[in-house]
């Protein structure tokens, strides 16, 4: 009896020594958990806050310990992309695919590097394998639209950002997002629609009244597209552009004066834009002002001496003051510029008619002609015989 408790005692106390090994590295194990889970979400809140760089230092030193943690890459992905490092971000959450092949967040975080990158293509398998593995993703279908229209596939687009309103939750981007793309599709009666819907659900943001005044503009609405300009500019009075809009839709109902104030309030915000120095040129041609159009052209051509539009707006005005060789200068450099507008050489063969050069003109008014002019067949029918 004696002689058999000595084993039963030392398996027993083997036994124990092996529990006490255990419970210690479960202890271990759970410090461990709780330590990276701490990492962790100290990083999240680093990220959340904007500290992209402390969250990428807290994690590099976590990193090597972890390597086989796919969120630890994901959140190291999330600061490379705050810091700009987007090929950095593509590669941790390559590696976070690579643990979880099925990692929907990885995939959509790794589409929105590739975005910044410009490789919208590349992006959208992303997206797609995102959803696969996530079917109600709504970030994920918000992205892909966002690809879809940089590479202008608006009706794709269209159905993503529809998608993405249907699964929630609605929001006044989500609205805005589709908006714009039915504006691309050209459905400003439907665009207004989702707009306003917008605008309701956040009235503070400027751009949304920007962009629905563009929508009430081409629908000819032009009252309604300088109530939304106007607000727009209360909201955010710093923005050449919202000026330039208004200014465009003063225009259309022939407020020359009002669109100018608008057009000078632009320049004065961003004097290095040259088509808004054009487009005050051209208010200033309808006001009669020739010397000055030609001086916002010759501006813009400063600006931007490869755009033809101004060389032909500047022509118009030269032969307005009947500066006509300045005009056939100008028109020449036009079509040195785009050799394929009918509309330009018709114009410079009327100029050319004019100094009683016709055998030169109709040589444009032919080459007008060959390239679909109308106008350019019934000036050589009464003026080349």
């Amino acid at each position: 009896m004696i002689a058999t408790k000595f084993p039963n005692l030392a398996i027993k106390t083997r036994f124990m020594k092996l529990l006490k090994r255990i419970t210690f590295l479960i202890f271990l194990i759970a410090a461990l958990t709780a330590q990276a889970q701490d990492v962790l979400e100290g990083a999240k809140k680093k990220i959340s806050s904007g500290d992209f760089a402390g969250a990428k230092a807290e994690l590099t030193k976590f990193i090597s310990a972890n390597s086989k943690n796919k969120t630890v890459f994901s959140l190291s992905g999330q600061a490379r992309m705050g810091l700009e490092d987007f090929y950095g971000a593509i590669g941790d959450f390559t590696y976070a695919i690579e643990i979880d092949s099925t990692f929907s967040e990885g995939l959509n975080y790794r589409g929105e590097a590739k975005v910044a990158l410009g490789d919208d293509e590349g992006a959208i398998l992303d997206f797609d394998k995102a959803i696969r593995f996530n079917p109600t993703y709504t970030e994920a279908y918000t992205n892909r639209g966002l690809a879809k229209y940089n590479i202008e596939d608006f009706q794709s687009a269209y159905f993503d950002f529809s998608k993405a309103l249907e699964l929630g939750p609605v929001d006044a981007d989500k609205y805005f997002n589709r908006g714009v793309v039915k504006a691309e599709l050209g459905e400003f009666v439907s665009a207004v629609d989702d707009y306003s819907k917008a605008i309701e659900l956040d009235k503070a943001d400027a751009s949304l009244y920007n962009y629905r005044g563009v929508a009430f503009y081409n629908l000819s609405d032009f009252d309604k597209a300088i109530t939304d300009y106007n607000e727009s500019i209360k909201l955010d009075a710093k923005d050449p552009l919202k000026y330039e809009n208004r200014a465009l839709a003063k225009s259309a109902k022939e407020d020359f004066k009002g669109s100018m104030e608008d057009y000078n309030k632009a320049i004065e915000l961003n004097p290095e834009e040259p088509e808004t120095y054009n487009l005050r040129g051209v208010t200033k041609f309808n006001l009669d002002d020739q010397d000055g159009a030609i001086t916002d052209y010759t501006k813009a051509i400063e600006l931007d001496p490869t755009n033809p539009v101004y060389y032909d707006n500047r022509a118009l005005s030269r032969t307005e003051k009947e500066d006509y060789n300045g005009a056939i200068e100008d028109y020449s450099s036009s079509i040195e510029l785009y050799p394929n507008d009918p509309e330009t050489y018709y114009q410079r063969g009327l100029v050319k008619l004019t100094m009683n050069n016709k055998y030169d003109a109709c040589l444009d008014f032919k080459t007008a002609e060959e390239q679909g002019s109308t106008e350019a067949k019934a000036a050589i029918k009464k003026n080349c015989k």
